[in-house]
């Protein structure tokens, strides 16, 4: 897939979670491959400007956090554009505009998906952007405000019109929030309207097969996964090899995925200070359970570390109880 003179390694991109898309997991999920890029949390451009402590943190990267899009949002022109400037120097490949987050807190500042209420003027926000930088611009959307004001299609025409170089649809209207299911449908109207723009889709991708489905429901250039890669990050090597040939490789074992979880946090420790890092190990512990079940102790011990240190010994613990346990099951078989 490209988008605009980015060639990716693959049709498949990490969206920008909120609270969860740090550098640290970022790189993680690279390392299983499958990947073709990878976006920033949402970041104001307002706090980028004023380098603001949280959002800095925000834009944190490394040398292995290749390609990386940078998620920008904001209503006013010049600011965004200035925030786009930055965002490049700072190690963005694509800067991406965001027009469907339905956050009280975005919305209210006229950003996010409140920007769908005037396309016309979300085009011009969007093509003073594509002028004040020299790599692609792409655009996140919802299908609209509601099920009566389904805007996508029109916005990509005038989207592609001001140079935009892809565009990732969120198959729900901006008062759907995350209920109810994806409109696949809605999606496919979007690449039809939108002609040699790429289109990405986006939303309840939970497995390869949802993948497949979608790109072939809508003719939709790539998907783009968030919480599905929070549930289980080795989603973008599956989905790329269920694509390319048809099969899914083999599942990790418990011993590689704790050894991930361990990766992400030790990359978040080489960046943050310790109080900061075990916060992020307790916020984070509970996706990374849900594919390491049965864990309820392991969870609910890590949900309460004061330190690296005692997170390092929940998890050897775990690991050895778990391998004895298997070690038992083998000897009980005939």
């Amino acid at each position: 897939m490209r988008i605009g003179n980015l060639k990716l390694a693959s049709n498949l991109l990490l969206a920008p979670i909120a609270g969860y898309c740090d550098v640290g997991f970022r790189t993680a999920v690279r390392s299983l491959g499958g990947l073709g890029l990878a976006s920033t949390d949402l970041i104001s451009c307002c706090g980028l400007l004023y380098a603001s402590r949280k959002t800095m943190r925000l834009v944190d990267s490394c040398p292995e956090d290749q390609p990386l899009c940078v998620q920008l949002s904001g209503a006013e022109t010049s600011t965004m554009a200035e925030a786009a400037r930055r965002a490049v120097d700072l190690g963005a490949v694509v800067i991406d505009i965001n027009m469907g987050c339905p956050a009280y807190k975005v919305t209210k500042r006229h950003g996010g998906a409140a920007l769908l209420l005037d396309p016309g003027a979300a085009a011009r926000l969007a093509d003073a952007v594509v002028n004040a930088v020299g790599v692609p611009v792409t655009v996140k959307v919802r299908l609209g405000p509601d099920a009566n004001h389904v805007v996508a299609p029109g916005l990509a025409r005038l989207l592609a019109s001001a140079g935009v170089a892809a565009m990732t649809v969120h198959g729900r209207t901006t008062a759907q929030r995350f209920g109810g299911v994806v409109d696949l449908d809605g999606i496919a109207a979007v690449v039809s309207a939108a002609g040699s723009m790429p289109v990405v889709g986006n939303g309840d991708v939970r497995s390869p097969q949802d993948a497949a489905a979608m790109i072939e429901r809508t003719g939709c250039a790539g998907v783009m996964i968030g919480r599905g890669a929070l549930r289980d990050p080795w989603i973008f090597r599956d989905t790329h090899a269920f694509l390319r040939e048809g099969t899914i490789p083999p599942a990790p074992s418990i011993a590689e995925r704790v050894a991930l979880m361990v990766r992400h946090f030790e990359h978040m420790a080489s960046l943050e200070d310790e109080r900061r890092t075990v916060h992020i190990i307790r916020h984070r512990i509970s996706w990374y359970a849900k594919k390491l079940a049965p864990c309820q102790r392991l969870e609910a011990q890590v949900r309460t570390v004061e330190s690296l240190a005692e997170f390092h010994r929940y998890v050897k613990r775990f690991l050895a109880e778990r391998g004895a346990q298997q070690a038992g099951s083998s000897e009980a078989c005939p």
